[in-house]
This record gives structure tokens, C-alpha cells and sequence, in this order.
């Protein structure tokens, strides 16, 4: 190899290895991997539950990160979602009973709170949504697509070899039979008596109370403190001066935000391929997910 060609490759390395310095500094910056300094014992922690639920660990750990600093009174959990998918709603719920347990938890609805957004909020310690807040909405969905007479009609055969009978229930190449659609029934018919039960346990309201309202209606916020799904109406503000007030915080208290995630950045770029990934079987397998949302 001649020693021109050695420079120009050992340019190109160089150029390289700085571009990929300046990125991950740039990401650095853009998403953060220090904890932030609480000043006294005067902090309300500010928790956030955005968009759609599909994923808990992030609110968990924030929630834990919050539970374990003594300088933290309480916490403000600002809800703004139309629900999720079941499991990790209902794994928020777990840590915010968690939580409401040891320190206090104010929920502040914001526009919509529904659905697996108000199953994370009802075992708080209290409260909040807006007059025009949309909630409740109590019930569970599983969407299904067939696309049998497509395939018939651009002339794809599928063959499908399984265990047992219910082993494909739910698959868009064939029709639903009144076996699986029992089958599925009975799940969600579970799955919704659990958000019932949740509701009646977080909100000290009996079960039947809550079972005449869980038929997935949506609700104001004005007609959920009616209905007791609600403590006050009142704003994030209000929220966070009354999380003060019931730790014990004389005056205004200090809203404190969770520190960032810290980044591994090799495995950022190796989750980027991953979560392609995941998304493209999703669509291959048909994508069952039992929903505490909506349409």
C-alpha cells in the first residue's frame, strides 16, 4: 500500500472518529445522563405520563428514583394519555399505589386522561383534572383485521400448522369461529373486571358503584368529580401547591424534574435496529395487544 493511500485512510478514520465524537456529544446534550441537585426539603417531584401507554419502565423508575429521596415530600403525576396497552398500565397502577403508600401522589389530569390514563391514576392520593379534562372511558378493546378475501382475490394460499385449536385465534387470514370468539371474550371480560376491581380499590368507591360507569362512556371531568372518579377540579398548579400542603411544605414548594435516563450510546444505536425490528413483526404477527384505550 502506498503511502499516499495510507494518509487518505488515515484522514478518513480521523474525520470519522470525530464526526462520531461530536454526535454522541450532541446527544449527550440533547438527552441527558446527570441526576439533578435537590435544594432542601421543600421538592415535589413532577412525573409525566404522555401519549399512548406501552411501556412502564420509564415512569417506574421515576417513580422509585422519586420514592427513595428524602428531600422529595411528594410527588405530581401529570397524566395526559388515552390509555395503552393492559400490562404496563397496570404496572404504573402497582407503582403508584406503591408509592401513594410511603409518600403522597397528586394525579393532574391534563386534556385527556382515559382509559389505561386513568387506570394509572386511581390508586393516588388524590386527584386533579380540568373541567374539560375527557376521563374515565373504563373498559377494555382488542382490535382484529381479517384479510381473508384479499388473499383469495390476488390468488396467496396460506397453510397454518398449530398445537391446539385456539392457537391462532385471532389470525387476520381466517375468520373469527364462535370458539375463539368466546375465548377472547372471556379474557377480556377478565381483564376488565381487573380495571373495575382497580378503580373500586384505588378510589374507595364499591364495585358495583364503578361497574355501572364501566361500559367505556368517557367522561368530563366536571361529571367525574360528580361521580367521585375525581377529587377537585383545578389545574397543574393547583395540584402542585396542594402536594405541598399535604407533605408538610410551608409556602411554595420546588418542582423537581427526574433526572434523564442515563445513555449507553452503542446500545441506543443497537435499540434503533432493534426497535425496527420489533415493530416489523408486529405487523407480520397481526399485532394482538389487549387495550385500555380507544378506536
Amino acid at each position: 500500500m502506498s503511502k499516499k493511500m495510507l494518509m487518505i485512510i488515515s484522514a478518513v478514520v480521523i474525520v470519522l472518529g470525530g464526526l462520531f465524537v461530536v454526535s454522541m456529544l450532541i446527544a449527550r446534550v440533547l438527552l441527558g445522563d446527570a441526576d439533578v441537585k435537590i435544594a432542601g426539603n421543600r421538592g415535589v417531584g413532577l412525573v409525566e405520563v404522555r401519549g399512548m401507554i406501552l411501556d412502564s419502565r420509564e415512569t417506574v423508575r421515576q417513580l422509585r428514583y422519586f420514592l427513595k429521596q428524602d428531600e422529595i415530600r411528594a410527588v405530581v403525576l401529570r397524566v395526559d394519555s388515552p390509555g395503552g396497552v393492559v400490562a404496563p398500565s397496570q404496572e404504573i397502577c402497582e407503582e403508584v399505589r406503591k408509592f401513594a403508600a410511603r409518600k403522597k401522589i397528586i394525579v393532574s389530569m391534563g386534556s385527556l386522561a382515559a382509559s389505561g390514563g386513568y387506570y394509572v391514576s386511581a390508586p393516588a392520593t388524590l386527584i386533579y383534572a380540568n373541567p374539560g379534562t375527557l376521563t374515565a372511558s373504563i373498559g377494555v378493546i382488542l382490535k382484529l383485521s381479517n384479510i381473508e378475501t384479499l388473499m383469495d382475490r390476488i390468488g396467496i394460499k396460506s397453510h397454518t400448522l398449530k398445537t391446539g385449536k385456539y392457537k391462532d385465534s385471532g389470525s387476520p387470514l381466517r375468520k373469527l369461529s364462535e370458539d375463539d370468539r368466546a375465548m377472547l371474550q372471556s379474557v377480556i371480560d377478565s381483564t376488565h373486571e381487573q380495571f373495575v376491581r382497580a378503580v373500586a380499590s384505588g378510589r374507595k368507591l364499591p364495585v358495583q358503584q364503578v361497574r355501572r360507569i364501566a361500559d367505556g362512556r368517557i367522561l368530563s371531568g366536571e361529571q367525574a368529580l360528580a361521580l367521585k372518579l375525581v377529587d377537585r377540579l383545578g389545574t397543574l398548579q393547583d395540584a402542585i401547591e396542594e402536594a405541598g400542603r399535604l407533605s408538610g411544605i410551608e409556602g411554595e414548594p420546588e418542582v423537581v424534574l427526574p433526572p434523564r435516563k442515563k445513555v449507553n450510546y452503542w446500545d441506543l444505536l443497537a435499540d434503533g435496529t432493534e426497535g425496527a425490528l420489533e415493530k416489523a413483526l408486529g405487523r407480520a404477527s397481526g399485532g394482538m395487544l389487549l387495550m385500555y384505550g380507544r378506536e
